[in-house]
């Protein structure tokens, strides 16, 4: 892979910020709740993160990380779409909820890519896209968000 250039550390530093805000937030909360300082901590960082990805061109061209950040914009438009508007009735705190906890699962997909494919420097442990270990991840990763959001609506559900 080739070097981080700034943008790229400036991006990593504030998705890792985001991933230790959102994660207390849903550990704290059970929720990303924007009321909350965490939960505006990182609905910040990952917008900012998502908008930054998009400037970052490691192979010339867009790629899928570029799409994992136009999906991660649009979960957070939805998401606060359903916070601030009654647009989807009483379906909001549900969509709030499958949104901006889909958005952490979007960050964790190029941060378990990058991490596997930079470290350790001198041998990764991944060479390549189409790695199993890097599937294995992936799956893992849906595997959970799919937990965590029932948790999420079966909570939700006690709460009305």
């Amino acid at each position: 892979m080739p070097e981080i250039s700034l943008l790229g550390w400036f991006h990593t530093i504030i998705a890792i910020a985001a991933l230790v805000a959102g994660l207390y937030s849903m550990v704290k909360y059970k929720f990303i709740d924007p009321i909350q300082l965490t939960g505006k901590v990182y609905l910040l960082c990952t917008l900012i993160a998502a908008v930054s990805a998009l400037f970052i061109y490691q192979r010339g061209e867009f790629g899928p990380a570029h799409a994992l950040a136009i999906l991660t914009l649009f979960a957070l438009l939805i998401g606060y779409v359903a916070v601030k508007t009654s647009v989807f009735g009483v379906w909001s705190s549900y969509i709030q909820a499958a949104s901006f906890t889909g958005t952490f699962l979007f960050h964790m997909i190029p941060a378990i890519t990058d991490g596997l494919m930079r470290l350790p420097v001198e041998s990764p442990i991944v060479v390549d896209f189409e790695d199993p270990l890097l599937k294995g991840f992936y799956l893992a990763f849906l595997v959970l968000y799919v937990i965590v959001l029932s948790m999420q609506i079966m909570a939700l559900r006690k709460q009305k």
